[in-house]
C-alpha cells in the first residue's frame, strides 16, 4: 500500500502545462517511501516560474488482506480503537427516496483507519491522516447506489449545457506565464508503459491530454459508446458538486461516505470484511498483475468498469473500494482529525473550513474515497474503508467520479431516538 507523490521542477516550457496538469491529478495519495499511487488532484493549475512547473496530482488503489498473523498486528496498530457502531433504528420510517438510492440509517462510530504497514499486502505508507479514530455521529440519510453513470451525467449536460472544467480553455490567471498557446482544454489520463517501470516517476504512466474530458475520458480518440453504465470519469469535484445540485441532491461529507461504506460494522478493511477477498471471489475492481504495465484483470476488469459488477455491501451500495475515487464535501486537511475531542462524540462533522496539504503548499484540496481500478498492493492502498483520499477540487481525472446524498425530509427523520450496538 505504497502511495506516490512526486513534485515536478525545472521541467521545459514545451511540456511544462502536459506536465503541470499532470501532477495535480497524481497527488492524492501520499508517500511515505518511493511507491504511491496518487490520488487524484488538479491537473490544472500549478505553480508556474520562469524555471518551468510543478505539477502534482493523486490517485489511490489498492488491494489487501489479513491472515491470523495480521490480525494481531491490526489489533497492536489501532485496530482496538475502534468501538461497536452504534445504529439508529427509528428512521426506516422516512419517506422513500427513488429506486437508485439507499436508505443509510446512520448512528454512532468509529471514524477512521489503523496503520497498514506490517499487514499482508499493506505496503509501506503509515496513512497518518487517517488518525486518530474517532467517534463520529450522523443522521440518517439516502444514498446513491451506484456511483453516477455516464448515461445520468450525460441527461444533466443536456438538460442545462453544463461544460465541465475539462472542456474549458486554462485562463491564463490560472497558469501564469504560460504561452497562450499551450492553454489548451484537457485533462490527465491514465497510459500504462510497455514494459515494467520504477515506481518513482508518475510522468511514466500519467499524462495531460489535450481534449480529455467526460465523454472522451481516455483522451479525444475515445467515447461512450457501450459504457453508458459506468462511472462518469474527468469531472472536476465543482462539476460533481453541479450534477448534485440539479439533481436535487449534494455530496456527501466525509463522515457520512465512511459511515456508508462500513455497512453498519465497526473498523473492518473492507466494506466486505477483513479478507480482500471472499472464498476466493473478488469484491472490488482494483490492479492485478505488474503496476503500472500489465493489468492481469484476475477480477474481470482491465481499467474502469461498469457500476454493480460487484456485489453491493450491507447497505445495498455498490464500488465502495475500487472502480473510480469518489468525491467528497469536505475540504481536505492532513491534520483534520487531530481536532476532534477523544471524549466527545462529534455530530455531523462537514469538514474543515480550509484545506491543508505540507506535500503541496497553496493547493485547495477535496476529500476522494474509496480508490479506484488502479488500486494494488504494489502501489497504494488507499481503497481501505478508513484511508483517505485527496484532489485538488479544479482538477480531473480518469479514474475520479462521484456519487449523490439526499437529506430525509424535516419532520420524517426520527434516526435519533433509538439507536443498536451491532
Amino acid at each position: 500500500m505504497k502511495i506516490k507523490h512526486i513534485p515536478f521542477t525545472g521541467l521545459k516550457l514545451f511540456i511544462g502545462l502536459t506536465l503541470m496538469l499532470l501532477s495535480l491529478v497524481f497527488q492524492a495519495c501520499h508517500t511515505s517511501g518511493r511507491k504511491n499511487e496518487t490520488d487524484t488532484t488538479n491537473p490544472r493549475l500549478v505553480n508556474a516560474s520562469s524555471a518551468g512547473f510543478k505539477v502534482k496530482a493523486a490517485i489511490s488503489c489498492t488491494k489487501n488482506g489479513m491472515i491470523r498473523e495480521d490480525s494481531i498486528l491490526y489489533m497492536q496498530q489501532g485496530g482496538e480503537a475502534f468501538k461497536p457502531t452504534i445504529v439508529n433504528l427509528n428512521g426506516t420510517s422516512a419517506n422513500k427516496a427513488d429506486q437508485d438510492m439507499a436508505w443509510i440509517p446512520g448512528g454512532t462510530f468509529s471514524m477512521g483507519g489503523v496503520n497498514p504497514r506490517g499487514m499482508t499486502d499493506g505496503g509501506m505508507e503509515a496513512m497518518d491522516d487517517a488518525r486518530p479514530v474517532h467517534r463520529v455521529f450522523v443522521d440518517g440519510f439516502y444514498m446513491d447506489k451506484t456511483e453516477v453513470t455516464n448515461n445520468q451525467f450525460a441527461k444533466f449536460v443536456k438538460a442545462t449545457g453544463y461544460i465541465t472544467v475539462a472542456e474549458q480553455k486554462p485562463t491564463e490567471a490560472e497558469f501564469a506565464g504560460v504561452p497562450a498557446e499551450k492553454l489548451v482544454a484537457g485533462s490527465v489520463v491514465f497510459t500504462p508503459p510497455h514494459q515494467k517501470v520504477q515506481l518513482d516517476d508518475i510522468s511514466q504512466w500519467w499524462s495531460y491530454q489535450n481534449g480529455a474530458d467526460w465523454k472522451h475520458p481516455l483522451g479525444p480518440g475515445s467515447d461512450l459508446i457501450g459504457k453508458e453504465d459506468y462511472p462518469v470519469v474527468q469531472v472536476a469535484w465543482e462539476d460533481a458538486a453541479a450534477y448534485a445540485k440539479w439533481a436535487g441532491k449534494r455530496l456527501p461529507t466525509e463522515a457520512e461516505w465512511e459511515f456508508a461504506a462500513r455497512g453498519g460494522k465497526a473498523g473492518e478493511l473492507y466494506p466486505w470484511g477483513n479478507q480482500l477477498k471472499q472464498n476466493g471471489r473478488w469484491m472490488a475492481n482494483t490492479f492485478q498483475g505488474s503496476f503500472p504495465d500489465h493489468d492481469d484483470a484476475e477480477d474481470g476488469e482491465t481499467g474502469l468498469g461498469p457500476v454493480k459488477k460487484y456485489p453491493a455491501n450491507a447497505y445495498g451500495l455498490y464500488d465502495m473500494a475500487g472502480n473510480a475515487w469518489e468525491w467528497c464535501a469536505d475540504w481536505y486537511r492532513n491534520d483534520y482529525y487531530n481536532s476532534f475531542n477523544p471524549n466527545m462524540v462529534a455530530r455531523n462533522p462537514k469538514g474543515p473550513s480550509d484545506s491543508s496539504d505540507p506535500q503541496e503548499p497553496g493547493q485547495k484540496k477535496k476529500v476522494q474515497r474509496g480508490g479506484s481500478f488502479l488500486c494494488t498492493d504494489q502501489y497504494c492502498t488507499r481503497y481501505m474503508v478508513g484511508s483517505r483520499g485527496k484532489g485538488e477540487y479544479r482538477s480531473a481525472t480518469n479514474h475520479v467520479g462521484f456519487r449523490c446524498v439526499k437529506d430525509v425530509k424535516h419532520g420524517n427523520n426520527t434516526t435519533q431516538d433509538t439507536q443498536k450496538a451491532l
